[in-house]
């Protein structure tokens, strides 16, 4: 039985990753954020210890460390932003560590982090769990099955609905969340490159506070996105059925499906790290990339 440490446990995303650690059979000794919403932790890990305060979170940590309890892994769920100094923390405190997408928001700081894995001798994991999906691999499989000239056309339309308080919160700020294309593209990114093959050009048309499209090009595929949340994008046929999401995926116009199988990915993400083929450092650079350079397209 390993133990985890969590920091940001009131998000989204931090429920997937309690089930994870339940579901691998590990332990979780302490969870850390600044809001006290975290009832989910009753559901999993009761016991639990809990802080609001990073300091006396720090703090805990190094007592345990000097009870010979050991931190083996660090999970990551906090505001994208923050994700770089909490992976730090991680491995300055001799434990690996997961991180959710997008493991940073600037390339650079895939290279310093990658230099603390060197003196540290600890490891840098990332959630891509879209390339454990069996459709994606399928696809994959696919691809690299077909005429290795024959360049695929697709397009990919994300198009999720968000209210008033997204703009209010650290998500609406470019500079907290790395914008649209990172905050909600960068699973499909890392996707379409590991399907297709690496960046050729990245053109943008548009880039805003709530809606960004563009054109991907890559080995196997000219990629045509469009990426929103803003309500006005869903098609007819979604507000018709008072859908707030909207996701389509064509490949030579054939539709691409793939909503289903996303509810063990994390836990089978946890597996392949415990199995030693867990997603590093250089598995996630270049669909950060990517979004680096659509945010700052000139």
């Amino acid at each position: 039985m390993k133990n985890f440490v969590l920091i940001g446990a009131a998000g989204y995303i931090a429920p997937r990753h309690l089930k994870a650690i339940k579901e691998t059979g590990n332990n979780l000794v302490a969870a850390l954020d600044p809001s006290d919403s975290v009832g989910i932790l009753d559901s999993y890990f009761p016991h639990a210890d809990f802080f609001v305060e990073f300091e006396r979170f720090d703090r805990h940590i190094e007592k345990l460390l000097r009870h010979g309890i050991g931190i083996d892994y660090v999970t990551v769920c906090s505001p994208n932003y923050l994700h770089d100094s909490h992976i730090r923390f991680g491995l300055r405190h001799g434990a690996d560590v997961i991180c959710e997408k997008p493991l940073v928001l600037n390339p650079w700081n895939v290279d310093a982090l990658a230099e603390i894995e060197a003196n540290t001798g600890r490891r840098v994991f990332s959630i891509l769990q879209l390339r454990l999906h069996p459709k994606v691999i399928a696809l994959r499989e696919m691809v690299r099955r077909s005429d290795p000239t024959k360049v695929f056309d697709v397009e990919l339309k994300y198009f999720t609905s968000r209210g008033n308080w997204y703009h209010y919160s650290w998500k609406g700020a470019i500079n907290k969340s790395g914008g649209i294309a990172t905050n909600i593209g960068i699973h499909f990114f890392d996707m379409l490159l590991w399907v297709f093959g690496d960046k050729r050009e990245n053109l943008v048309r548009f880039h805003n506070d709530r809606s960004a499209a563009g054109t991907l090009k890559l080995e196997r595929a000219n990629v045509d996105w469009h990426l929103s949340i803003d309500e006005n994008d869903l098609p007819a046929e979604a507000k018709k059925d008072g859908k707030r999401t909207f996701r389509s995926t064509l490949i030579d116009g054939e539709s691409f499906e793939f909503s289903d199988g996303f509810a063990d990915l994390h836990t089978v993400c946890y597996q392949k790290i415990f199995s030693g083929e867990g997603f590093g450092l250089d598995d996630s650079k270049k669909a950060i990339e990517v979004a680096y350079n659509i945010r700052n397209f000139k």
